[in-house]
C-alpha cells in the first residue's frame, strides 16, 4: 500500500465508546482527517469522517440494508473498493485511522480494499448501549439488544480470524487508561511524557436496568468479549 505506512481501524457498536478510543488514538498522534468533533450526542465530537460514513452507507444501502438494519452478507461494487482504497492512502501521515460503527456490517469489504489494516476493538454491556440507543434514538430497549448482538457478534468473529487487542468501555477509568496505554505501546503510538485526556467519564452516561434479563445468546456474547479482551 503506498502512502500509508500504517492505517487502523476502529471496530465497535454504536455507542459503546469508540469515540473515546478514537479520540485518544487521535490525541496520541494518529491522523483522522476531517472529522466531527462535536455533536449533539458526544460533545467532544465522535470523530468520524463524513466521507467514510458516506461510503458505508451508500454501501449498506446498495444491499437494502443500514445501520440498524444489519444484512448477513454485504457485496462492495468495484467502484466502492476503489472509495476506500482512495480515501485511507491519501494521507501523508504516518499512521491514519478511522472509525465509524458501520464497518463491522461492511467489514469484508474493507478487509479486501485494504489488507494491511490493524484493529482495535472496543465494547460495551449491552444494556448500557441499549439505553443508550434509546436515549439517543428512541430505539425499544429489545431492538437496542438485538442490534448489539448483531454488531458484536461481527467483532468477535473477525478477532477470531485476525487477533486484534479489544477493549471493554466499562472498566473503570484508571483501569480502562491503563489498558488503553497498553494497547497504544503494541501499536508504537504511546508516549511516556503525555497522559491520554481525551477521556471524560462524564460523557459516559447512559446506565441500563442491570435488572434486565439478557438472552442466553447475548449474555454469552458478553461473557465471551469479557475474556478476550486486554
Amino acid at each position: 500500500m503506498l502512502g500509508v505506512p500504517k492505517v487502523v481501524c476502529i471496530l465497535g457498536m454504536h455507542r459503546s465508546g469508540t469515540s473515546c478510543l478514537t479520540g485518544s488514538l487521535q490525541e496520541a498522534g494518529v491522523d483522522l482527517g476531517d472529522c466531527h468533533s462535536w455533536n449533539p450526542h458526544n460533545r467532544k465530537g465522535n470523530r468520524e469522517n463524513q466521507e467514510i460514513v458516506d461510503l458505508n452507507d451508500a454501501v449498506l444501502h446498495s444491499n437494502d440494508a443500514a445501520w440498524d438494519n444489519p444484512r448477513p452478507a454485504i457485496r462492495w461494487s468495484a467502484e466502492h473498493l476503489q472509495e476506500a482504497r482512495r480515501l485511507v492512502t491519501r494521507s501523508t501521515s504516518a499512521c491514519f485511522g478511522f472509525k465509524d460503527p458501520r464497518t463491522l456490517l461492511t467489514l469484508k469489504g474493507w478487509a479486501a480494499a485494504v489488507p494491511e489494516l490493524s484493529y482495535i476493538g472496543i465494547f460495551r454491556h449491552p444494556m448500557n448501549v441499549a439505553q443508550s440507543l434509546k436515549n439517543r434514538s428512541g430505539m425499544p430497549i429489545e431492538d437496542g439488544l438485538d442490534l448489539w448482538y448483531q454488531y458484536n457478534r461481527r467483532l468477535c468473529l473477525h478477532y477470531s480470524l485476525h487477533r486484534f487487542p479489544i477493549l471493554c468501555f466499562d472498566d473503570e477509568e484508571s483501569l480502562f487508561k491503563q489498558k488503553l496505554k497498553k494497547v497504544f505501546s503494541k501499536q508504537g503510538l504511546y508516549d511516556d511524557s503525555k497522559d491520554s485526556q481525551f477521556y471524560d467519564s462524564n460523557l459516559r452516561t447512559a446506565e441500563g436496568d442491570a435488572a434486565h434479563r439478557l438472552g442466553w445468546q447475548i449474555s454469552g456474547l458478553y461473557k465471551i468479549l469479557k475474556t478476550i479482551a486486554e
